[in-house]
């Protein structure tokens, strides 16, 4: 009997003086996964990036419920993307996308 994964979106802000793009997001968080915590951690965070804005410079990933403290740390220690400085701080975390979006007002 398996049970369905429970999830939970993250509503990210950039601040950066690049353009963004999704791909870079995720390259940042994972690469800092893998350094804090290791393969086996990332194996574990099932980690996706659901959608980038480039011109509010926010993104809302998704991850495991388990993980959630995993990926605010990660984020946390996130200094650069694509060898320039950046920094990606957690606006909000929900069990679903439609709360994020509303209490993030994230619209759009």
């Amino acid at each position: 009997m398996s049970r369905r994964m429970r999830r939970r979106y993250l509503a990210l802000k950039v601040v950066s003086e690049q353009p963004i793009k999704g791909r870079d997001i995720m390259d940042a968080v994972l690469k800092a996964v893998l350094q804090l915590f290791g393969e086996y951690g990332a194996s574990q965070a099932s980690l996706s990036l659901i959608k980038c804005n480039s011109q509010k410079n926010y993104a809302i990933v998704r991850c495991s419920h388990t993980a959630v403290d995993m990926i605010r740390a990660s984020v946390a220690s996130i200094t650069e993307m694509n060898e320039k400085p950046a920094a990606i701080h957690v606006l909000r975390v929900s069990g679903t996308l439609r709360t994020l979006r509303k209490k993030a007002l994230l619209q759009g």
